[in-house]
């Protein structure tokens, strides 16, 4: 085993007394030991109760004949980090996160591990890390939070940050506000619709890492404690069976987590993270095959910010497991590919069904024929833009208009509020991006002020930043090359007629390739915003938004 660097001879005579000073016993140390990573803290309602659940994973382990070992990771709350300078070091703490898995798993030599995860950045850089090691590994999320209830209606955080635009326009007061401010989040999980967070816990089950269930059995249910235990168990057979990542995150693998990814409409943030994934177990995804693959893959769901369903309708519909068997039915997934379960996909999910057609629908009546994102390119976005198709009012599918320049969140913001933007506008945020925000903000104020405004199928907005899984409407992220490398978002000038066509995956400015490249010859590359610490080191190492945002 693995652990036997650690425990085992003449040698390690120190290290189990180290042991032995943990309160292990001799028998303790005869079994596989399975490092057990719990992003627990007390500030992120994804998380707040991943001590639970991360006792329930080490139960099942030692009920297996494994010994369990726990051992922390940094977590950020997007929601408590949005719209200030908190939200730098949300994409930018992915990178920690792998690398921390990776420091707790090669200075103690586990056998297994199982990964206790909840919300945006911890899920994708608990992947990286598990690709990276390639040790026998099981994922276990902390799953959905429940929707909120109003006035007899599901509401979620994407509502909140919406109503904040409705009391500017009017429309409501601030005590309607105060109402849905405590009724949002009604308590732990990650937030209730198809946001960052769980659309990477939902990619799991189609990458193979994680049981059924995994993606939507809500927060509170004892079905997400025995789910836990389960991994646990199943974790200790993994290391017995010696079966590893490298022979379950393979091409097959990333090609069904892309036509999940479409058929649910998850959110932009997948375009990061699944390269970045990718990329660690040696498999290339670039912008193109996500195209691809959207074009041949229908949108089957709509569920909040997009529609009116959320995660809990998600899983009494038949969980990820029904819209996988459905895609694998029409040829659209490949239902042979491995899973930590130690069977198929198609095995995995043979016995799922839709039960409630109006929140999964059949591949023959789907919201869509292509998938719920695209990639635009153009003079504006020669290396990429993602938008999330199946968000967008049909009147905004195809869109021009004037340009108006923002060189930060904060200015965009202002200038929001301040009534600065008229029908028509497509509102552009640059120096947002990896290296020039730095860590590419998501910008789910902007977005949601111009929705409760009533300004979504009027208004476009662009950005080399990101946008936040709760992001609806014609919300445009990721322009590559971003401002700060001097990429052509970085010469426009307010007025220009900014051209969007989703349909075409086309997105530029109504510029001559002359002009274009004079302005950006007269271009000067700003200051550092950040000189150091994390951040400095941070932009001075990451990669553009169109390979994942990952170090060089």
């Amino acid at each position: 085993m693995r652990s036997d660097a650690m425990k085992k001879g003449l040698d390690k005579a120190p290290h189990r007394s180290l042991f032995n000073a943990l309160g292990l016993t001799e028998q303790e140390l005869d079994r596989p030991i399975i490092g057990v990573a719990n992003s627990f803290n007390e500030i992120v309602p994804g998380h707040i109760h991943l001590r639970e659940l991360t006792e329930a994973v080490k139960a099942g382990i030692r009920m297996n004949g494994g010994t369990p070992l726990e051992f922390p990771t940094i977590a950020v709350c997007d929601g408590i980090a949005m719209n200030h300078a908190g939200m730098k070091y949300s994409l930018a703490s992915r990178e920690l996160i792998a690398d921390s898995v990776e420091v707790m798993s090669m200075a103690h030599p586990f056998d297994g591990l199982v990964l206790v995860t909840s919300c945006d950045k911890i899920v994708p850089g608990m992947l990286m890390a598990a690709a990276r090691l390639n040790i026998p590994t099981i994922v276990v999320s902390g799953g959905p939070m429940l929707a909120g209830r109003q006035e007899g209606r599901n509401i979620s955080l994407s509502n909140i940050f919406e109503a904040v635009g409705a009391v500017r326009a009017g429309k409501i007061t601030e005590a309607q506000l105060a109402e849905t401010e405590e009724s949002a989040c009604p308590g732990c999980g990650s937030c209730a619709g198809m946001f960052t967070a769980n659309s990477m816990n939902c990619l799991t089950e189609a990458l193979g890492l994680a049981l059924p269930g995994n993606g939507s059995i809500p927060a509170i249910s004892a079905a997400r404690r025995r789910l836990a235990k389960l991994s646990g168990m199943r974790a200790v057979d993994l290391v017995r069976e010696n079966l590893r990542p490298s022979e379950i995150m393979t091409e097959q693998a990333f090609a069904n987590g892309l036509a999940l990814d479409m058929a649910l409409g998850c959110s932009t943030n997948t375009v990061l993270h699944l390269p970045a994934i990718a990329g660690e177990a040696g498999v290339k995804i670039d912008l193109e095959r996500i195209n691809r693959v959207s074009e041949k893959t229908p949108n089957l769901c709509k569920l909040s910010p997009m529609g009116e369903h959320f995660m809990q309708d998600l899983n009494e519909a038949g969980g990820v497991s029904a819209v996988l068997k459905e895609l694998i039915d029409h040829g659209l997934a490949d239902g042979a590919a491995p899973t930590v379960t130690g069977r198929s996909l198609a095995e995995n999910v043979a016995a799922a069904a839709i039960k409630r057609p109006e929140v999964i629908r059949r591949v023959a009546d789907p919201y869509s024929p292509t998938g719920g994102i695209a990639i635009l390119y153009g003079n504006l976005a020669p290396g990429g833009a993602v938008v999330k198709r199946a968000g967008v009012a049909q009147e905004m599918l195809r869109h021009s208009g004037p340009a108006r320049i923002y060189n930060s969140e904060e200015e965009a913001v202002q200038g929001i509020n301040s009534g600065q933007i008229q029908k028509g506008d497509v509102i552009v945020i640059r120096y947002e991006g990896p290296k020039g925000g730095p860590g590419m903000r998501e910008m789910l104020t902007p977005t949601a002020t111009v929705m409760g405004l009533g300004l979504d199928k009027d208004v476009a907005l662009i950005t080399d930043g990101r946008f936040s899984g709760a992001t609806r409407g014609a919300s445009i992220g990721h322009i590559t090359p971003e401002a700060a490398e001097g990429g052509p978002i970085a010469a426009l000038r307010d007025g220009d007629i900014i051209e969007i066509n989703i349909p075409e995956y086309k997105l530029s400015v109504r510029l001559s390739d002359e002009e274009l490249a004079a302005r950006l010859a007269q271009w000067q590359k700003p200051e550092p915003t950040v000189t150091k610490g994390y951040l400095a080191r941070y932009a001075r190492q990451v990669t553009s938004a169109g390979t994942g945002a990952v170090f060089k």
